[in-house]
């Protein structure tokens, strides 16, 4: 875009009540939050275990940072990768049941690196439409060609995989999908992989430590093994409260992508503080099952009130509860009325999600309490939508 058409750019995202800007976070992950000078009750954060603050994650980051310093130096291949970051792999690996683990800077890095060095020119990608955005650039980065396929559809699906001739095949879809809130069919999808001999990849960004019974996620959960999702990508900046991503498979695939995906080779590995501080958090998602019935009660209280206020909620059992309003500025102006209440919703609009569904997205943490829903709600019942 050339630079004069920058500016009108501009003045119509905000015509289109679609401008987007930052806020000034003045204080730690956690329910009540200092933001631009003003204290807010906060349902937008993907911290859905309340670890992002907890005193034994910041010791751990503490006591590595003061041993191994701040910044790790170089890449992984070079002389980045410390002992943290190699306990930390073996750890998500035992803690996913998979054979490997390799750690990326970004679960945006982790998705455009795997697909990229597995699929080449004449192979075919199978994405659902609603997926995370790091996954549609994959496929979009990636010399095979994508079929977007409708949300959750397995007949569409199967359609298309049945007529493919030639070449590789992946399927690609969220685990759970970041701005609806429902889980893909990962069960039936796992089959169709297995019969049309497809590589089969689940990005669970947001359903690692929340889902499952220990919290490792909707695989665990569906209880599907490495040979029935052969690649799982997870972040760990949502409920496990750090930073970073990983992708877990078998030792061959592990070897290959060490060898082959880009977004591994080509960068500063994660601060070993970082790392340390992961193995802390999941050490404390595994032992305190407590943080994930309460996070499932506190769902409960949230959509039997929000059904008693008539307002139109998506169907999801995890921490992401849309509330579908439909025009752009009525999520904005929801979000806004919110605020004023000093209660904080993000109002979630094109192009992050489809046209005529814009939403409030509310999520819920196990640091939330019962009366902080009570307030939410409240608040929700005195908008006018």
């Amino acid at each position: 875009m050339n630079p004069a058409n920058i500016s009108k750019f501009l003045s119509e995202k905000r015509r289109q009540h679609l401008y987007r800007s930052t806020r000034l976070s003045e204080s730690a992950q956690q329910p009540y939050m200092q933001i631009d000078g003003k204290s807010y009750l906060t349902f937008c954060s993907n911290d859905y275990l309340g670890l992002a603050n907890h005193p034994d994650i910041i010791n751990a980051f503490t006591r590595a940072a003061n041993e191994m310093g701040v910044g790790s130096g170089a890449a992984h291949l070079i002389n980045g990768h410390s002992h943290y970051h190699q306990q930390l792999e073996e750890e998500l690996a035992e803690f996913t049941g998979r054979q490997q683990a390799l750690l990326f800077s970004t679960g945006y890095m982790a998705n455009i690196g795997a697909v990229n060095a597995l699929m080449e020119r004449g192979d075919m990608i199978y994405a659902d439409r609603l997926n995370h955005a790091s996954l549609v650039d994959a496929g979009l980065l990636a010399k095979a060609k994508m079929f977007r396929y409708p949300h959750n559809n397995l007949d569409a699906l199967e359609a298309k995989l049945g007529k493919q001739q030639s070449g590789d095949k992946m399927l690609l879809c969220d685990g759970v999908f970041s701005m609806d809130g429902d889980v893909a069919p990962v069960k039936e999808m796992s089959a169709l992989a297995k019969q049309y001999q497809a590589w089969f990849m689940v990005d669970d960004a947001h359903g690692l430590g929340v889902l499952g019974q220990h919290g490792a996620g909707l695989l665990e959960e569906q209880k599907l093994t490495q040979d029935d999702v052969p690649i799982l990508m997870a972040t760990l900046g949502k409920g496990f409260g750090t930073a970073g991503a990983f992708i877990a498979g078998s030792d061959d695939l592990i070897d290959y992508l060490k060898q082959t995906a880009r977004t591994w080779i080509y960068t500063t590995a994660m601060p070993a503080a970082i790392a340390a501080a992961t193995s802390a958090s999941l050490k404390i998602v595994e032992r305190e099952t407590w943080r994930r019935e309460k996070l499932q009660a506190l769902i409960q209280q949230f959509r039997k009130g929000v059904e008693q206020l008539g307002l139109q909620l998506m169907e999801s059992r995890t921490a992401i509860q849309p509330i579908v309003l439909g025009e752009n500025v009525k999520a904005v102006q929801a979000s806004e009325a919110l605020q004023k209440q000093g209660i904080l919703v993000s109002a979630i609009r094109p192009p992050t999600v489809p046209e005529n569904t814009a939403r409030l997205r509310v999520t819920l943490s196990a640091s939330h309490s019962e009366e902080d829903v009570d307030r939410l709600l409240e608040g929700l019942n005195g908008i006018s939508v």
